[in-house]
């Protein structure tokens, strides 16, 4: 699928460009991380990746088209009303999987997750934690090609998400793309290989991961680095 090729991008809401131009070339590799503050344009830069937002200008290309070989993770689970089970299911029901390949694949989903125990139980009633496990899983369920992130851990304590992180380890070793946006630094230096640090809506920054981080090349970078708050 890959390269992904973003050239000159924009995107305006009422008015206000809030992205671009943007010039990206994304490669295979290991988790790209997206940084920058809150506002930055991180999240808008992850859905024109995804193709689920207009753009005003510009293009977007991969080397093989195939968005059904996308997943995306809200940083804010979405959860159906349905059981564990149910809601790991139902993207397989969607292309129409055998319900044998579909039994398999839940209950290695859940055991995997440390749901095997919540099945049958309303995933309304999961923790936090819990929650954004079983959305990681539904996206995952499908054996994506690319897996986008947009801050998976923001609202979790210190237990899940190093349970998350596991799994997105996992999930790269297995190879799957991972292109997550946050602005944990701490999150980032423990599972980039390649960065793309944002302000304003453009890219002041990108490179691999190490480099980046021992030798930021803009005054911008460096300060988000050291904690500083950065607009």
């Amino acid at each position: 699928m890959f390269p992904l090729t973003l050239d000159q991008i924009v995107v305006r809401r009422r008015g206000k460009t809030i992205l671009g131009p943007v010039d990206l070339v994304v490669d295979q590799g290991g988790p790209l991380i997206i940084l920058g503050p809150n506002g930055s344009g991180k999240t808008t830069l992850l859905r024109v990746m995804h193709g689920i937002e207009r753009t005003n200008g510009g293009k977007v290309s991969w080397a093989q088209d195939r968005p059904e070989r996308h997943a995306f993770v809200f940083q804010s689970p979405i959860i159906m009303r349905r059981s564990v089970a149910e809601n790991l299911a139902y993207p397989l029901r969607l292309v129409r999987t055998p319900k044998d390949d579909i039994s398999v694949a839940v209950t290695h989903w859940l055991t995997r997750i440390g749901l095997g125990h919540a099945g049958s139980s309303p995933a309304s009633r999961l923790s936090g934690g819990e929650r954004q496990k079983l959305a990681l899983a539904r996206a995952l369920i499908r054996k994506p090609d690319v897996l986008f992130l947009d801050e998976p851990c923001a609202n979790l304590d210190g237990h899940a998400t190093r349970e998350i992180e596991a799994l997105l380890e996992d999930t790269g070793a297995g190879g799957t793309r991972i292109i997550m946006a946050t602005h944990d630094m701490g999150q980032a230096r423990r599972l980039a290989t390649s960065v793309v640090f944002m302000l304003d809506g453009k890219i002041h920054e990108t490179g691999e991961a190490q480099d980046c981080f021992d030798h930021p090349q803009t005054d911008a970078f460096a300060a988000f680095l050291r904690g500083d708050i950065v607009t």
